[in-house]
């Protein structure tokens, strides 16, 4: 499984077909594709990119940003996306930092959150101890771990499907249900949960979204980072996808520890972190508070700086007629 959404640019990324790619990520799809793939995929705050142009989903959820192969080359990335646009109202007119500056500062002291409960419980052993490895890199770094307590984040999942429910259907109003038939089953009953989901039922939902954000702002007074995985398993195999559909518990995993942060608004970034049993790409994510991109800019390339997952990809820049190709440039 190369990701589910937004597989494309990421597979295009990892085969040094370009320099980089912008997704979209409205649960984890700019953070799924980067873990499966061993890339650096940067979600940034809510507004942070503009979402002009962009097919919505859930329009209050959906973030923009770049997957690259490292940290550098989403600072780059990120650089030219971030800032106010006068097409998209709900973009931040905060101005935007020199995110490549960051790649150039150590990380002693930043405090890296970490609830040993919410990371740990039913994880894979793969996912465990990629997390693991990654403490223990950032505490070489000079980094402090720092132990936390997350929110109820087993709620947050439950109410981040219903409220995507709810903002899809508005988005695909003018063609649903007037062209049911042309949608498959599964975006079909998303699209029926959330236009039948009673409005006393969305306030609730709205509230407890609030609380959520609220404690998460909260948190990071007394952190700089917080590390979780980004899959709490192996990458799926082709028959685990096909009926990915039909099991509700394995949407919910997959679930767990990325869509709290699209009810949030908090960037995160996914580093390559190792890889399975069987060879295959994993990796973590660090989330930081709003508008907090530099840090996790920061973070990363320290990461980085002192492993090599991220240089596992194959190089194209000197092979036959793709020896031009000026995407194949690599700033890390």
């Amino acid at each position: 499984m190369p990701g589910i959404s937004s597989s494309g640019p990421a597979v295009a990324t990892a085969a040094g077909l370009c320099y980089g790619a912008v997704a979209s990520d409205t649960g984890g799809s700019i953070r799924w594709p980067s873990g499966a793939n061993g890339l650096t995929g940067l979600k940034p705050t809510w507004g942070r990119v503009s979402r002009f142009g962009v097919f919505e989903l859930a329009a209050s959820m959906d973030h923009v940003g770049p997957i690259a192969r490292s940290a550098a080359d989403a600072a780059v990335l990120l650089s030219v996306l971030a800032g106010d646009d006068r097409n998209d109202p709900t973009s931040l007119a905060t101005p935007v930092p020199e995110y490549l500056a960051a790649t150039a500062q150590d990380i002693r002291g930043l405090r890296v959150g970490v609830d040993e409960h919410w990371i740990g419980r039913d994880v894979d052993t793969s996912v465990a101890t990629v997390v693991t490895n990654a403490i223990e890199v950032f505490r070489k770094l000079g980094a402090e771990t720092v132990e936390v307590r997350v929110p109820d984040m087993d709620q947050a999942v439950k109410d981040w499907v219903r409220a995507c429910a709810v903002e899809a259907a508005v988005a695909h109003e003018s063609t649903y249900p007037a062209r049911a038939r042309e949608y498959g089953p599964i975006l079909a009953s998303v699209l029926e949960m959330g236009r039948a989901l009673p409005g006393f039922d969305y306030q609730k939902i709205l509230l407890r979204r609030m609380d959520l954000q609220g404690r998460f702002e909260w948190l990071f007074r007394t952190i700089d980072v917080l590390l979780a995985p980004v899959h709490s398993f192996q990458p799926l195999s082709l028959a685990d996808v096909s009926a990915l559909g039909l099991q509700p518990e394995l949407i919910s995993k997959l679930q767990r520890y990325t869509a709290p942060f699209n009810l949030t608004g908090n960037p995160t970034i996914t580093l390559p972190g190792g890889f399975t049993k069987t060879g295959l790409p994993t990796g973590f994510q660090l989330i930081g508070r709003h508008l907090g991109e530099t840090t996790l800019i920061r973070a990363g390339t320290a990461y980085q700086g002192a492993t090599d997952f991220h240089r596992h990809h194959p190089d194209i820049s000197t092979s036959g007629r793709q020896a031009g190709n000026s995407c194949a440039l690599h700033i890390a």
